[in-house]
């Protein structure tokens, strides 16, 4: 498929990289290489950590966690007075992200739910400084809808693989998973089309929406 940056370009910006180095990283890595499991990687961690210090995030809602990759990031950002509130359906996951994140200090500021990313987000109340989509492809308009509403002004919407590896680019492209392309297609046009948001995809890696919630 079609490589959103060309992989010259994010080896140059790996190695600008400072200071972010840290052995549960790494393992956690090194799990995700091993079995094939997908996380956005060091260069998306960065920016989503940068992301939530630029909005002095305090709140964050994860739509789909997996064993908490993202969530060291925004963990890392939103400081020990600050909470990530983590979803997923598997609860080895849970169990995995509770010794990773444990081991670098930060187990205190998240809230691990076990269970479908939209029944949580339901029981969920109050508003959030950003909320953060990374389910199954198929549900990310159905997220978007749930969530632009519940982001406070000037708070941040944020979505991983809305290029999906170029697929969004591919006139008729044939989808192994049945509608995915489709779905992310359909949310990325409705997050760009909403009055109430300024929106952005930045490529790295296989695509991030980031959309600001207006203030006025």
């Amino acid at each position: 498929m079609l490589a959103p940056v060309n992989p010259a370009i994010e080896t140059y910006l790996h190695g600008l990289l400072h200071n972010t180095d840290h052995p549960v990283l790494a393992e956690m890595e090194a799990l995700a290489e091993k079995n094939n499991f997908p996380i956005v990687g060091r260069l998306v961690g960065v920016f989503l950590e940068t992301l939530a210090k630029m909005v002095n995030a305090r709140r964050v809602f994860e739509f789909g966690s997996g064993y908490g990759y993202s969530a060291y990031w925004f963990a890392q950002a939103v400081g020990p007075q600050g909470q990530v509130i983590c979803t997923e359906a598997d609860f080895l996951n849970q169990e995995k992200a509770h010794s990773y994140l444990t081991a670098a200090g930060l187990w205190d500021r998240v809230d691990f739910k076990v269970g479908m990313a939209q029944e949580q987000f339901a029981q969920t109340e109050g508003l959030f400084d950003i909320c953060y989509n990374d389910v199954d492809k198929g549900d990310y308009p159905e997220i978007w809808k749930m969530a632009k509403g519940r982001i406070r002004p000037g708070g941040l919407y944020i979505a991983d693989n809305v290029l999906w590896r170029g697929r969004v680019a591919v006139a008729n492209y044939t989808d192994v998973f049945v509608g995915w392309t489709e779905a992310i297609k359909e949310h990325n046009q409705l997050v760009f089309n909403d009055p109430e948001f300024d929106t952005f995809i930045n490529p790295t890696r296989d695509g991030v929406i980031v959309a600001r919630k207006k203030t006025a």
